[in-house]
């Protein structure tokens, strides 16, 4: 399960270390969960993807979350942990993962406040109720993130803010993408098309972040 682009760093590697070891730990079960990924190379998010889930969420006040792609249900728990009266909602598509997920919510004791949609992001995306979401929170096959954005953004609340994980393919973005190697071809060529649909829609605000492997925050203007 080990992503190598999570041990690509893009930015200088002692500032990656600060952001991602020098920042205020997580503790309890949320540390717990953390620690096991990182043993069995569980690509969960970073931790200073992690901070600054927990610092922004706060800010925001979301009430309605939705996150694309699951996992072990690491990120959806650190939000609604992070956020106590907030309701996740989660899309997995392996049931491997979907069973693990649900073990952990239990663990973490927010069962309740989570709904896992088991199923292909492309059929469920359109069934959900439009503009019923403050936050998303796509972390899933980075070559559909582009077909994913319209249902995205359609689920957003007015002030909604879309977040994209894992944009930057380890600095590798903006290389031809004849030294790409082929097996990551229709990623690179469909994030690159993602980049240009959002930052070329004059009805969109976005910004960039290096964190991890990359974010992309889109908002509806």
């Amino acid at each position: 399960m080990r992503n190598e682009m999570m041990f690509r760093p893009v930015v200088n590697t002692d500032i990656l270390e600060f952001m991602r070891f020098g920042q205020k730990p997580l503790t309890g079960i949320l540390k717990e969960i953390q620690d096991d990924a990182r043993k069995r190379n569980v690509p969960v998010i970073p931790h200073e993807t992690v901070a600054f889930l927990q610092f922004y969420l706060r800010s925001l006040q979301a009430k309605n979350i939705l996150e694309v792609g699951t996992a072990i249900g690491f990120s959806a728990s650190l939000m609604a942990t992070t956020l106590p009266k907030a309701h996740v909602t989660t899309i997995e598509r392996y049931d491997m993962m979907a069973k693990e997920a649900n073990e952990t919510f239990a663990k973490v004791g927010i069962t309740e406040r989570v709904t896992l949609l088991e199923g292909q992001a492309a059929d469920l995306l359109p069934t959900l109720p439009k503009e019923s979401f403050d936050f998303i929170f796509m972390d899933s096959a980075k070559a559909k993130y582009v077909e994913f954005l319209p249902y995205c953004l359609e689920l957003l609340t007015a002030n909604g803010v879309l977040m994209i994980d894992d944009v930057f393919q380890a600095g590798t973005i903006l290389k031809p993408i004849e030294e790409i190697p082929h097996k990551n071809h229709s990623i690179h060529r469909n994030l690159n098309k993602l980049f240009q649909t959002v930052h070329e829609d004059p009805k969109l605000a976005s910004c960039m972040l290096p964190l991890g492997d990359g974010v992309l925050l889109v908002q509806k203007v």
